[in-house]
């Protein structure tokens, strides 16, 4: 074999040499050289490795896709690391810990006297947690049925309670309330290994009270109006509420002082961080906060007389068969409620946590509507109890003074109209005590609208005596629901009737009748004024606020504003007519009272075809007032007949405890 270089042909396609150098497009590998007969070489070899026969176009194509997909990885990498990696670490950290809320126990409602006016109860309830369903159609319906079987909820209510949260909720929605111990006990065994299903403790309101003497639950149905009762939010409190931390499954006050204390009666939720396993059971406690418990709120009824007022209209009811009456018992001095009583009234234990439906249908059904506030919300003419503020408005405004006299002969006549008075015949002379005491009704038209020389007040400045005394107005007393009553004027008459304003208009709000309308509480409210010499008070329950914690409690404070337009002066002669009414007129029978009184009785027309409202209105002891008491029977007819015995035999029980 030769030894010097010496260049060849190749079907390789390139030329190099023997001593192994050669260009880059000869295959690497060995080689054999064999030379034939005729001097012609051949070359033989073992192909290894390819070189470059792919182009650089090429290779620079597949390099920026694999640096393309490189950066696809390594930017899904960096989102879900760097940018969302803190969301999505506490999305698992929230598979295994979670912060529950623990409800504050809710403020207790005591009397003046610190008696306990409802309770808290311990119950449980059976909940879903939606997060922890399972994800599977097949095996979330059978929790679903596994649930309807334990609580007798529909699939169909289950399915839309859910939805209705979302399937993504931690929230625990409640699927079945006031379950008792043993209930509740076989509930949380069968549901152990159900995934999202939970039972779990809280209280709920039992509207009843213990004494001394009775340790049976005792239940007075007339605070049902006043104490009111919680329930679960609706959706539109719910969306109201959600910022303020109220859950899907809380309790609200919906009527009352539930509802008009909610805030400082709910306490503030705590929290309880806890461990759980797969399947949302809760395993260890990690940590917790205390959740602070609702204040205490001391009213001012006194639970003895609001319990003696209750007996006396229910009494008159059963006898009378008028079953729609209002009473209120109230300090004139301060506006403190002693006694308040809606007749018929509810049981609102039935209300708290939900009411059964053909329950509460019976209810709405009642033509006496025992749900309705009739104390705070009724609007009744007030018939001769208006006189008390006639009167002071005709003395203030100098139309009359004491020692005028007014002839009453049965009436006046004006035009074609006579406008009568109660006693065929009249009260002969009358000045203003005697009109008080015997409710003259002829006395009050010429005071009110004139008659011939006589100038009498007119609506103008009898409208303006109203506003004073707090008629058209709300008292604005602690409880939700309150009507503002009505007043007629020219102005009102022309744009709704579309009719002037007339003498026989005047002459019929003078004495309590036409188109305006009172509620009781309102009556109550300008007895008041008359008693303790002009001050409005403003009617409430609520006395003081108590911390359940540290025992500080704090006084609720409420307006009183004095009735600069009337001197006492002439409110004390109206007092005098209403004593004249107990000593000689058609408040007789509080002559037996063992301590002086007094009072005005009312009659008032509101139907061609029923009987008259009556009134009854009066304060007590007479120097020294420290009670009104105001009553009124719906369709009940004369004022002195039904309603007055209520007012006294109340007052003679109250002298009995409280002034002997």
């Amino acid at each position: 074999m030769a030894k010097n270089p010496f260049k060849i042909e190749s079907d390789l396609g390139g030329i190099g040499d023997l001593t192994g150098k050669y260009n880059k497009d000869w295959v690497e590998g060995s080689f054999d050289i064999e030379d034939d007969s005729k001097g012609k070489l051949s070359i033989s070899h073992t192909r290894k490795y390819v070189g470059t026969g792919i182009s650089q176009k090429r290779i620079n194509i597949l390099l920026f896709f694999v640096l393309f997909l490189t950066a696809i990885i390594f930017g899904r990498v960096f989102q879900l690391q760097i940018i969302n990696g803190h969301k999505y670490r506490n999305q698992a950290e929230g598979n295994r810990i979670r912060l529950i809320p623990i409800a504050s126990e809710r403020g207790i409602i005591y009397d003046r006297y610190n008696r306990d006016l409802l309770k808290n109860i311990p119950n449980f309830s059976l909940v879903v947690v939606p997060q922890d369903l399972p994800k599977n159609p097949g095996e979330r319906g059978h929790i679903i049925n596994r649930i309807s079987e334990m609580s007798g909820v529909t699939t169909t209510d289950l399915v839309a309670l859910i939805k209705k949260y979302g399937d993504y909720s931690f929230e625990s929605l409640a699927v079945q309330d006031n379950l008792d111990y043993f209930k509740a006990l076989k509930l949380y065994v069968e549901n152990s290994d159900l995934p999202g299903v939970q039972v779990e403790s809280g209280s709920r309101r039992g509207y009843y009270f213990l004494t001394a003497t009775n340790t049976k639950p005792e239940i007075v149905y007339s605070l049902s109006h006043l104490i009111g009762y919680v329930g679960k939010l609706n959706d539109e409190e719910l969306s109201k509420y959600r910022l303020d931390g109220y859950l899907s499954s809380d309790l609200i006050g919906k009527t009352g002082l539930e509802k008009s204390y909610e805030k400082i009666l709910r306490g503030t939720y705590g929290k309880k961080k806890i461990e759980v396993n797969a399947i949302g059971k809760e395993q260890s406690v990690l940590a917790t906060e205390a959740p602070i418990p609702g204040s205490n709120l001391i009213l001012s009824i006194d639970l003895d007389a609001q319990k003696k007022l209750e007996s006396l209209v229910s009494e008159t009811a059963n006898i009378s068969k008028k079953r729609k009456i209002s009473a209120i018992a109230m300090n004139p001095s301060n506006g403190e409620i002693l006694a308040m009583v809606s007749w018929p009234s509810f049981d609102n234990n039935l209300f708290a946590g939900g009411i059964r439906e053909d329950v509460y249908s019976q209810y709405i059904n009642d033509e006496d509507r025992p749900l309705f506030n009739r104390t705070i919300s009724g609007q009744y003419p007030p018939g001769s109890t208006i006189k008390l503020i006639m009167s002071a408005a005709a003395l203030q405004e100098g139309i009359i003074t004491k020692n005028t006299t007014v002839n009453s002969v049965g009436g006046i006549e004006v035009g074609k109209s006579f406008f009568k008075d109660w006693k065929a015949g009249g009260h002969g002379i009358t000045n203003v005590t005697k009109a008080i005491a015997w409710s003259v009704n002829t006395f009050y038209y010429y005071i009110g609208g004139g008659f011939e020389k006589f100038i009498g007040l007119g609506i103008d400045r009898i409208d303006k005596y109203f506003a004073m005394f707090g008629l058209g107005q709300k008292t604005n007393i602690d409880l939700p629901g309150e009507s503002t009553g009505f007043v007629p004027s020219k102005d009102w008459k022309r744009s709704k009737k579309n009719e002037q304003w007339f003498v026989g208009d005047t002459y019929n709000v003078s004495i309590g009748q036409g188109d305006m309308l009172v509620s009781p509480l309102q009556v109550a409210a300008w007895t008041a004024a008359v008693a303790n010499g002009g001050d409005l008070v403003t009617p409430h329950l609520g006395k003081e606020m108590v911390d359940p914690l540290n025992k500080k409690s704090e006084k609720i404070i409420f307006d009183t504003k004095h009735i600069a337009g009337v001197s006492d002066a002439n409110l004390k002669i109206v007092r005098e007519g209403m004593r004249e009414c107990v000593v000689a007129g058609s408040c007789g029978l509080l002559r037996g009272l063992a301590f002086p009184a007094a009072g005005k009785t009312g009659t008032a027309q509101w139907s061609k075809t029923k009987p008259t409202h009556a009134w009854f209105t009066s304060f007590a002891p007479y120097n020294k007032p420290q009670i009104v008491v105001t009553v009124l029977v719906e369709d009940g007819g004369e004022g002195s007949v039904i309603a007055q015995p209520i007012a006294q035999k109340f007052l003679d029980w109250w002298g009995k405890k409280y002034l002997e």
